[in-house]
């Protein structure tokens, strides 16, 4: 601004009118050069998309978060006119993932699909290399998962009142495991331990595929999963549910019992939600989730995520940022109060 106002200097010695027009044309020149950023956001909105779109997935590829992110990507495409691609980005707890949305362009162009690893990780208080309410810009949440407890078929649990008892004879005694300190899993499994009145061993894994096989072996007596690993360990004939983490019962085994009607408060599950670059233009973000809640009201999205016992959750962007900060505050009360350390 003060190269236009430099150039456009006015001579003192100009005739009246000749000054009176030169002071015309300067405010116009002004005016226009202030709507101009306007101009080019509304013009980028408009053609936006051009080109790919990239939806990192900060997780190993293959898992039941790349199961989603396709799901979403695949509709969202149609819904966009342009291909929207899948980069699984794993490592760290999901922070390399997360940490590279947070520093790529503001415009649209690269897209995050996380979760409750994201809010672990910013109330644990660990050094992240960005700022999970500050560097990114809420879209919709996308998915609501259910979670279950799983014993070993042939062992002595047929019911949670049955693993209840038993930990409460010996306290500290059971052990339950998770896919590592700290993950969403072991989290989950500490709510239930909590709101159950008992006392166990955490067992960390480096994998979800490590902790079924030592559940199925009678190494650990009982470990939490999403619906996506549980149903088909179910079917497979090696575990029991003994229940369902959530409010409702499991669309896909709806004679298990939820923990709340076997006398355990407790409630928990898996979430996804799509985020992008703060400083997006609102013209693009208005079209991104626009198309995104589209996509998880069409049936295709619904019938995919109903297929692994999950919901299509579309919210506002105002609704994913409010729920956003209540469980950052839900998993940092849990960890503080468990004295959990995270590495950074």
């Amino acid at each position: 601004m003060k190269i236009w106002r430099q150039r456009l200097a006015l001579p003192r010695d100009l005739p009246p009118y000749r000054q009176a027009l030169r002071e015309r044309i300067a405010g116009l020149v002004l005016a226009a050069t202030a709507l101009l950023p306007l101009t080019v956001g509304t013009a980028c909105a408009q053609i936006y998309p051009s080109k790919p779109i990239s939806l990192v997935v900060p997780f190993a590829a293959g898992g039941p978060a790349e199961m989603v992110g396709r799901a979403v990507a695949e509709r969202l495409a149609k819904e966009l006119g342009q291909p929207v691609l899948i980069v699984s980005r794993g490592g760290a707890g999901t922070v390399i993932g997360v940490d590279s949305v947070a520093k790529s362009a503001a415009d649209g162009y690269t897209l995050l699909l996380s979760g409750d690893a994201a809010s672990i990780n910013t109330a644990s208080g660990r050094k992240l290399p960005y700022d999970l309410l500050k560097d990114l810009a809420p879209l919709s949440t996308v998915y609501e998962g259910q979670q279950m407890l799983l014993v070993r078929k042939e062992g002595p649990f047929r019911s949670l009142r049955d693993l209840v008892q038993a930990a409460k004879a010996s306290p500290g005694q059971l052990k339950f495991g998770s896919s590592g300190i700290g993950t969403s899993l072991h989290l989950s499994a500490e709510f239930f331990n909590r709101a159950a009145g008992i006392q166990a061993l955490h067992v960390p894994y480096k994998g979800a595929n490590q902790v079924m096989t030592d559940v199925a072996g009678g190494h650990i007596d009982y470990v939490v999963v999403g619906s996506t690993a549980g149903i088909p360990a179910i079917k497979g004939g090696s575990f029991r549910a003994l229940a369902i983490m959530s409010k409702t019962k499991s669309m896909l085994v709806p004679e298990l019992p939820t923990a709340i009607e076997q006398g355990v408060d407790v409630e928990t599950s898996a979430w996804y939600g799509l985020f992008t670059r703060v400083g997006t233009p609102p013209e693009v973000i208005a079209k991104l989730h626009a198309a995104l809640v589209r996509s998880l009201n069409s049936n295709e999205v619904k019938e995919r995520f109903h297929g692994v016992g999950g919901e299509a959750r579309p919210s506002s962007a105002e609704e994913l940022a409010s729920f956003l900060r209540s469980d950052i505050q839900k998993f940092g009360l849990l960890i503080r109060e468990l004295g959990i350390k995270l590495e950074d």
